[in-house]
């Protein structure tokens, strides 16, 4: 079913879909994002590239993709699910309780902001970041630090980011 987003995160959460997108550029970089002030759930706290929820009957690549645009002004050369992901946690009295598949995007292009959506973002070298997790447990959004364990332990994930320059040029390309 749906709901208003602004009745469905609350002290308690149903649990719901999600999605979520680290994306990276040419180098390895992976951009992250400072949530906006003005987000209900965990804001201004540094995140992954995108999180959000699919609209009824929308796929979930299809919603990576309008919320990379929605919230980033991009989009992807290549955009593909990972691994599957479930969590919930609860911050500031409001809960997170979804069903949110790991993506993996590349792009060479730079983000435009949109100020209801995000604050602020940066590029980070994906072993510093995994480091930085590592030393500075909770300064990112849990489900971030959680499904970048993740994807350092998937296969997939490892064979994407070796051979991500293949990814670039041409006609955009999606995976399931």
């Amino acid at each position: 079913g749906t709901m208003p987003k602004s009745l469905v995160h609350g002290p308690t959460t149903s649990r719901h879909r999600g999605v979520s997108l680290f994306l990276f550029d040419r180098a390895g970089r992976l951009l992250l994002q400072q949530r906006s002030h003005t987000k209900k759930t965990w804001p201004l706290v540094w995140s992954n590239s995108i999180c959000g929820h699919p609209a009824l009957d929308e796929s979930n690549i299809d919603a990576v993709k309008r919320r990379l645009a929605h919230e980033l002004g991009m989009s992807a050369a290549h955009i593909e699910e990972v691994a599957p992901y479930r969590y919930t946690f609860v911050r500031d009295g409001v809960m997170e309780n979804e069903i949110c598949p790991i993506f993996v995007g590349f792009t060479d292009e730079q983000p435009k902001l949109n100020p209801e959506e995000v604050k602020a973002t940066r590029w980070v070298a994906w072993p510093e970041f995994l480091q930085e997790i590592k030393m500075r447990p909770g300064f990112y959004s849990e489900w971030c630090e959680e499904e970048a364990c993740i994807l350092e332990a998937s296969p997939r994930f490892k064979e994407m980011f070796a051979n991500r320059r293949t990814y670039f040029g041409g006609e955009a390309k999606t995976k399931r």
